[in-house]
């Protein structure tokens, strides 16, 4: 059970970019936790894969010399619903199919791969831990920085808008 959790249903086997594996796999669930309940939905959904990926990857790692595998994506699933979170409560807000956002669903994106894999300040900080909750923590941190993006460029985007 470790190992389905921890490669997000073997996602995690694919090759190259495995990060990247999960964070595309990640969007379907996303959007249909959204669809089912909305924010909340997602936000809960977002807590339970932390929980059960940090279980996971401690199970998965204890006889590992390599305590982060390419293989475990579940931390990036995490990561990629904090980034998309603020889409989920935007759509919600003003009552909108969360689709119809999609220019967010790329941003939040781009900028969750784009600091899961740099690994700046905090993200590094977490990454450096080498034990299952540095594994989590990075992509929860990674998730926090691009949702903040993803806000600061939906603001930058509505003034431009109605300038």
């Amino acid at each position: 059970m470790s190992r389905i959790i921890a490669t997000f249903l073997f996602v995690g086997y694919l090759k190259p970019a495995s990060g990247t594996w999960g964070s595309a796999a990640a969007l379907p669930l996303i959007w249909a936790l959204h669809q089912l309940g909305g924010p909340w939905l997602l936000a809960a959904g977002i807590v339970v894969a932390f929980v059960a990926g940090f279980w996971a990857t401690r199970e998965m790692t204890a006889d590992m010399d390599n305590e982060d595998p390419s293989e475990i994506v579940i931390d990036e699933v995490v990561g990629q619903g904090i980034a998309l979170l603020p889409v989920s409560i935007g759509a919600a807000g003003v009552g909108m199919d969360i689709t119809a956002l999609w220019p967010g669903w790329i941003a939040g994106f781009l900028l969750f791969r784009l600091f899961d894999i740099w690994k700046p300040w905090l993200v590094g900080w977490a990454d450096r831990r080498g034990d299952a909750m540095g594994v989590m923590l990075d992509d929860v941190i990674a998730g926090v920085f691009a949702g903040v993006g993803v806000l600061a460029l939906a603001a930058l985007s509505h003034l431009v808008l109605l300038a």
